[in-house]
């Protein structure tokens, strides 16, 4: 009894070994991940995560591969101490346009050499690049990539995932894209909030609003000046008849003394 036990508590700890193993592979992939949002007809950076798969070799050089059916006019790549990297760039069929300029060529990819470091077993490296301006009509690029060990082998991260379909041994890596956002299009947000300021700010300076209030304070204000003058004028007007009936008691009873 012991001894049937123990047979299955070892097949047991193989099976979740060997589950552990896999889900591990499974998900030590080359991938693609934005620093917060990358829209569409934006740009964004981005880290080029590469992990290390091999107990026994360190990867020394990885190659990303740009889609020919979505150029990107702009690829900058941040240094990375202990890596040489290398931009290649392609004469576009059909030019792309941004910021009122044509742009012929493109880059289509980026190579990084190990020159003083590398990838060692359990170990993994991220490689920032600034992408720009990122397609409207699609809502997401695959970035192909080669993962080259220092014993040769070759691993191509190339397979496109497919919705609804089981991920593929070697999947590509693959930059999703949000909405477009209002002032990713050349300053349309600018224009829609300053129509938008027109349209709610009735109190904007120079607007015609702005110019009927200014004459309703001002009609306000000579009105008030208006009453303030005839109060003081009626105060005056009944501290002079005070007066004059102050003046002629004064004399009637002058009058009557002398009379006396």
């Amino acid at each position: 009894m012991s001894t049937a036990l123990s047979r299955i508590t070892v097949a047991g700890a193989a099976a979740a070994s060997a589950v552990l193993l896999l889900s591990g592979t499974a998900f030590a992939h080359v991938s693609v991940q934005p620093q917060g949002e990358a829209a569409q007809g934006g740009y964004a950076t981005v880290n080029l995560k590469v992990p290390n798969e091999r107990d026994n070799a360190s990867t020394v050089k990885i190659e990303l591969s740009f889609p020919a059916d979505h150029p990107l006019a702009s690829v900058m790549p941040q240094p990375v101490p202990g890596w040489k990297v290398d931009v290649t760039r392609s004469k576009l069929a059909k030019p792309l346009e941004t910021h009122g300029e044509k742009i012929n060529e493109a880059v289509t990819k980026v190579t990084w050499t190990a020159d003083g470091s590398k990838i060692g077993p359990g170990q993994f490296q991220q490689f920032p690049i600034s992408l720009g301006r990122l397609p409207e009509d699609t809502d997401r690029l695959v970035l192909k990539a080669l993962q080259t060990y220092d014993n040769k082998e070759v691993v191509r991260w190339i397979e496109e995932p497919q919705d609804g379909a089981a991920e593929p041994d070697n999947p590509a890596p693959v930059l999703k894209l949000s909405a477009a956002a209002d002032d990713e299009h050349g300053g349309h947000g600018a224009a829609a909030d300053a129509k938008t300021d027109s349209k709610t700010d009735t109190h904007a300076p120079g607007t015609t609003t702005d110019k009927a209030d200014a004459k309703s304070v001002t009609t306000a204000e000579a009105k008030a000046e208006t009453s303030a003058t005839d109060t003081a004028a009626r105060v005056l007007g009944v501290v002079g008849i005070l007066l004059g009936i102050a003046g002629v008691a004064f004399g009637v009873l002058a009058g009557r003394r002398r009379s006396a």
